[in-house]
């Protein structure tokens, strides 16, 4: 098997660039279903169950597209033909989904139109976000591998924050920011039109940026059998990989399962914690969303998320200087945990920062320690893609499992979403404990 060539810094850089406007679409995504659903008229305590659909559709789509793409030899590639279609079909459900309350609908029609955008939109991002975390693995060797997802964690963090101030900016020129009852805001609404419209541009700079290798060449260095000779590399069932998986896949998935409940949990509870500690919202009036304290806070909320995305910026830089990447994955969960269990007990809009800052740290190892880790683990292994689709339910289980159990939690804690956080950060400090027992290779 011959050695992957190294790429320069726009080679790997053209690799990712696309994550981008994934990202901003994620972004979009992630700040603002709670507020979105919780403005059509969710109750609190059922929140969580619009949560499970985001990863029931990862989990569902990852693996399939890993083992179909591992399969897929055309002349527009191997992993980008499903980039593509992916980032157009987000596109066009971007362009449906904030319009659910616009429509003229009953509330129970206006929730079941906007759980199926949510699932289509769900659906679209994963099948355009796994093909990138694949490019790497087929195209790039196992010593700039760590530089590449650092380039991708750049890039990711640098698209959540242009997704998560888009509501901000658009309030601050000027659009509207609050709305009938059961309505989404304008400013909501211009925002997913212009995160649609910057996805596809940055796949379509991807698409014509990037050239997948042929199967041969891809052969030779990745020491899989070509597709033209009869054996393709997706032939494996997902069981049979699953029992063949080292025991890095399976330790690193037990950190994941904590780090990704807890931040489940952020996305879920974070707009209804803020609007309760720093404007004083009554979260139990059912008629909270419709104030405009609360879409003020839910303003704020991308602004919080932008600075945590830009304090994992700045942390993606530091992780690669720990020589023990063990350690800093650790030490980067921990304080995470320590962000969220301060958010609570800070009134101060802008104090929150200092919180969201250490969360940033803990997503930054989040997005690039994983995969580092599993990579390394199967080099050699072959069937990358299937083997990454399916690491991908170690991402989205533990999601599903916290969305299910949320509302009990959240009864538990009182039926304060603020109180939500501290449940948030004790996963976290369980996730940086969990680290100690992966074993590099």
């Amino acid at each position: 098997m011959k050695q992957k060539p190294d790429m320069n810094f726009w080679g790997l850089w053209n690799l990712s660039f696309g994550f981008f406007g994934v990202q901003i679409a994620y972004a979009l995504q992630s700040a603002n279903i709670s507020r979105i659903f919780s403005t059509l008229g969710a109750d609190p305590h059922t929140l969580n169950y619009f949560w499970v659909l985001p990863p029931l559709m990862g989990i569902l789509v990852q693996p399939i597209i890993g083992s179909l793409s591992d399969k897929t030899w055309c002349k527009f590639g191997r992993r980008i033909p499903y980039l593509f279609i992916g980032a157009t079909l987000a596109v066009l459900v971007m362009c449906l989904l904030p319009n659910a309350g616009s429509l003229g609908l009953g509330v129970s029609s206006v929730m079941t139109f906007g759980l199926l955008s949510l699932m289509f939109l769900d659906t679209s991002i994963n099948m355009a976000m796994q093909p990138f975390k694949m490019l790497v693995g087929d195209m790039v060797n196992e010593k700039q591998k760590g530089l590449a997802y650092s380039i991708q964690s750049f890039l990711c963090n640098a698209g959540s924050v242009v997704g998560f101030i888009f509501p901000f900016f658009f309030t601050l020129i000027g659009i509207a920011n609050t709305a009938a009852p059961g309505v989404v805001p304008d400013s909501v609404i211009w925002s997913f039109y212009m995160g649609a419209a910057i996805l596809i541009l940055c796949v379509i700079y991807t698409t014509l940026k990037v050239k997948e290798w042929n199967p041969q060449v891809y052969a030779e260095y990745n020491g899989a059998p070509a597709a033209s000779e009869g054996k393709d590399e997706g032939s494996a069932n997902w069981i049979t990989l699953l029992k063949n998986a080292p025991k890095t896949f399976w330790h690193v998935g037990l950190v994941q399962f904590f780090c990704w409940a807890s931040m489940l949990y952020m996305w879920t509870y974070t707009n209804g914690a803020i609007a309760s500690t720093c404007w004083n919202v009554d979260m139990l009036d059912p008629h909270a969303t419709s104030t405009e304290a609360y879409q003020v806070a839910g303003n704020w909320v991308g602004i919080l998320y932008a600075v945590q995305a830009m304090g994992s910026v700045v942390w993606a830089m530091v992780l690669p200087q720990f020589k023990n990447r063990k350690m800093g994955y650790a030490l980067s969960l921990l304080l995470g945990g320590i962000g969220f269990a301060l958010v609570p007990f800070i009134a101060n809009q802008y104090l929150q920062f200092a919180a969201f800052l250490l969360i940033g740290c803990a997503w930054a190892a989040m997005l690039a320690m994983p995969f580092t880790f599993v990579t390394n683990a199967l080099q050699g292994y072959g069937h990358m893609g299937a083997y990454l689709g399916l690491f991908n339910g170690t991402i989205c289980v533990p999601q599903i499992v916290a969305a299910l159990v949320g509302g009990y939690l959240l009864t538990m804690v009182g039926s304060d979403q603020s109180n939500m956080m501290i449940v948030a950060g004790v996963l976290m400090a369980l996730g940086a404990l969990s680290v100690t027992i992966i074993k590099e290779k």
